[in-house]
């Protein structure tokens, strides 16, 4: 166990983050699965939604630095490739 203040902290800073991460992380895979779902359904119109939905949350936690940035590239290129291929 940790015996100085600034370990305690440390320990609670890392509990707090973890938590983010682990909700921000969760959040979107269910939305990389909803744009994988309109895709699958063919539907260009619900995919196109889902994707803004999708690339919004993925830049949001590229900026704050939950995932890097090139795998939230990697991710919206992806996606939008996936989106292109419904004729």
């Amino acid at each position: 166990m940790a015996n100085t203040k600034s370990a305690l902290k440390r320990i609670r800073q890392t509990a707090t983050r973890t938590a983010r991460n682990r909700a921000v992380t969760s959040k979107l895979k269910t939305l990389r699965k909803k744009v994988a779902a309109a895709v699958e359904t063919s539907d260009k119109e619900a995919a196109a939604a889902a994707y803004n939905t999708f690339s919004s949350a993925v830049d949001k936690a590229a900026k704050v630095g939950t995932i890097p940035a090139n795998r939230a590239a990697n991710y919206k290129s992806k996606a939008a490739k996936a989106i292109a291929k419904i004729a």
